[in-house]
């Protein structure tokens, strides 16, 4: 899953989140409207008729109370958010007030209704030879609230997909250097500092083009004048800066942003669980939309800068990276042994050993196509100088193999910066393999002091 679709998928999921935030805030205020305005209309008309009531009641020329409200009903007809009925004292009906037709032609959908629909509040008065009943009648109201709120959702609907279209075509045309830029790392990483990057549109991506050009041209400017095995230490220990700084940038940046809306989402879901259970359904499904992309934000993080190798040290890194390898490739069976304290070889061998560990088991994944790799990795300490140590680290699988006289290992990128890595600590590097029979890879670093480390 590429950065530009997490960031869309992100926008969206924030879009929707707003989007149902103001549906739901719009729809508790059309229910509170609806229901006061039902409320105060059914007030009124009660007082009105009771008027009647009482007026017939201190007139009785008028004649009885139930005929003059029935004559006052019928010439006063519909009354808004009211359903009047009038019983005579057997209990059958003498009047029944027509229903609403402002806005009949709309008709919305049932959950609407249940969701702003407000109780039903029913006034009966007995009168002279008869019954009123008054009930409450939010159905005009509702209509009419769902012809304005039908047409926010078709305005929503539109803004939303503008808005999806608009972010994915400009998060394509922002992020577009990223291929370019991993690229020419890439090449750099395996040697080829005659790449360059072009001037770019955003300041960003230019500065960091800039850095990367005067990167490769100060490591061409070394090459003329070191040997080519410093010269690759200081491509390596420059690449293993730059992804520091990109799984720094991705884990604080993003990792921030992911978290905060995380955080609001729980909120959301805690303070709406027990009154609106819908919104908290979807704050839920946003916290595992954000879980999701900080676990992916993980992956490529690990895969730039093993953030274990400076926090636990080498021996918990390696455990770590043959434990993803493994679940990766469950067929597999990878064996690791650790000797020695490995705790305090210090930063630059940490990491060029933790790479030469990755290579060898991408090789094997890869090429090798075997099924056992085992990993030994010893410190042995020097008897005859207590501050010395070796380090000896053997690889071997049991894949196809490989003939070594025939194979020119200046052409394998992986063999030669494994080399090239080892050489660089003063070590030496031997590979032993034979056609069908598995490849071993012997390493030692001799005398690795104290001071050193």
């Amino acid at each position: 899953m590429s950065l530009k679709f997490r960031l869309n998928l992100l926008i969206t999921l924030l879009s929707l989140a707003f989007i149902l935030v103001v549906g739901t805030i719009l729809v508790n205020d059309t229910r509170i409207s609806i229901r006061e305005r039902v409320e105060a209309a059914s007030r009124v008309t009660v007082q009105l008729l009771d008027t009647v009531i009482i007026s017939s009641a201190l007139n009785p020329e008028y004649g009885p109370t139930h005929k003059v409200l029935q004559s006052f009903l019928q010439s006063l007809g519909y009354v808004r958010s009211s359903h009047i009925m009038l019983y005579d004292i057997r209990g059958n009906v003498l009047y029944e007030s027509p229903e609403s037709t402002f806005k009949s032609n709309v008709h919305p959908p049932e959950w609407f209704v249940k969701l702003v629909a407000p109780k039903t509040e029913t006034v009966e008065r007995k009168i002279r030879y008869g019954t009123l009943v008054v009930s409450s009648s939010a159905a005009g109201s509702i209509r009419e609230a769902w012809a304005g709120f039908s047409q926010l959702m078709w305005v929503g609907l539109i803004f939303f997909i503008l808005l999806n279209v608009m972010v994915y075509a400009l998060l394509s045309h922002s992020l577009r250097p990223v291929n370019r830029i991993l690229a020419s790392i890439n090449r750099m990483e395996k040697g080829d500092l005659s790449t360059r990057l072009p001037t770019f549109t955003l300041p960003e991506f230019d500065r960091i083009g800039h850095s990367l050009n005067r990167m490769a041209e100060s490591l061409a400017a070394e090459r003329q004048l070191e040997e080519n095995r410093q010269l690759t230490q200081l491509i390596q220990s420059h690449i293993e800066d730059e992804r520091r700084s990109l799984a720094r940038e991705l884990h604080d940046e993003l990792g921030q942003y992911v978290t905060a809306i995380k955080t609001f989402a729980v909120a959301i879901a805690n303070k709406t669980k027990e009154k609106s259970p819908d919104i908290s359904s979807n704050a839920q499904v946003i916290v595992s939309a954000a879980n999701q992309i900080y676990d992916g934000m993980h992956n490529i993080v690990r895969k730039l800068r093993p953030g274990a190798l400076d926090n636990l040290g080498l021996s918990e890194t390696l455990k770590d990276t043959v434990h993803y390898w493994q679940n990766l490739h469950p067929e597999m069976k990878i064996n690791l042994s650790l000797e020695g304290n490995l705790d305090k070889l210090g930063e630059t061998l940490n990491i060029n050993i933790y790479r030469i560990v990755q290579e060898a088991i991408n090789n094997a994944l890869k090429h090798a196509q075997a099924s056992i790799i085992d990993i030994k990795l010893a410190v042995l300490a020097d008897a005859s100088h207590v501050e010395a140590a070796n380090i000896a680290l053997t690889i071997k699988d049991n894949g196809v193999g490989m003939n070594i006289q025939t194979v020119d290992q200046t052409q394998h990128f992986g063999l030669l910066g494994m080399r090239e890595r080892v050489q660089g600590f003063h070590g030496s590097f031997s590979i032993a393999s034979e056609p069908n029979q598995g490849t071993t890879l012997y390493i030692n670093i001799p005398q690795v002091l104290q001071a050193q480390i």
